[in-house]
């Protein structure tokens, strides 16, 4: 009887390690895998009569061109209010489209390092008083990020970071360019996303 407990333990065991080994050999990233991502932030605050709402949604696609290289495209969506203390409104939207290709580490493994490359395009309309403006802004940035899969399908995502160009017409009409160059390694500007690979 002693031996056919350990022989059922043992198989029990072996079989549990086999499915585990399967379960993370799934993980992670592999030559034509394709993902979509995306990220959302939400803000709102309120001091005295001045208040702030905001929403920004940034839906993504990508696809592995190899195994450690993969293209992607994203747009975002804003919205947002702002009253200052005398009561006026200052309504923002705007539609933004990017794309541009990232390299990872250890595409396969359940966590991954990246460093890509993006170009974007921003259009932002702002409402004060009856009057409006359209400002639109082109960006480049090299951002650093990394992927954690909590399951075979679906990780966690992180960018934060890297090297950045932008330049924004103010409005058009003759304002003057604002032009933007910057380093940012602090932990400041991280943004959090999920992922699901199909």
């Amino acid at each position: 009887m002693k031996k056919i407990i350990l022989t059922v333990a043992a198989v029990f065991a072996f079989s549990f390690a086999n499915a585990q080994d399967k379960k993370g050999g799934s993980e992670g990233f592999s030559q034509g895998d394709l993902y979509l991502t995306g990220t959302a932030n939400l803000t709102n605050s309120k001091t005295g009569d001045v208040k702030s709402d905001g929403l920004t949604l940034a839906p993504g696609v990508g696809y592995f061109l190899t195994e450690n290289i993969a293209l992607e495209g994203s747009l975002s969506f804003k919205s947002g209010k702002d009253t200052n203390a005398a009561g006026v409104e200052t309504k923002t939207s705007g539609f933004g489209i990017a794309a541009g290709a990232k390299y990872l580490f250890t595409p396969a493994d359940k966590f991954s390092l990246s460093i890509g490359g993006n170009i974007s395009y921003m259009s932002t309309k702002v409402e004060v008083g009856g009057g409006d403006a359209t400002t639109k802004e082109i960006g480049i940035n090299v951002p650093v990020g990394l992927n954690y899969f909590v399951s075979s399908n679906f990780a966690l995502t992180s960018t934060w970071g890297g090297l950045g160009y932008s330049s924004n017409d103010n409005g058009g009409k003759g304002a003057d360019k604002t032009n933007k160059f910057g380093l940012g390694l602090d932990m400041s500007s991280i943004s959090f996303g999920l992922l699901y690979k199909l």
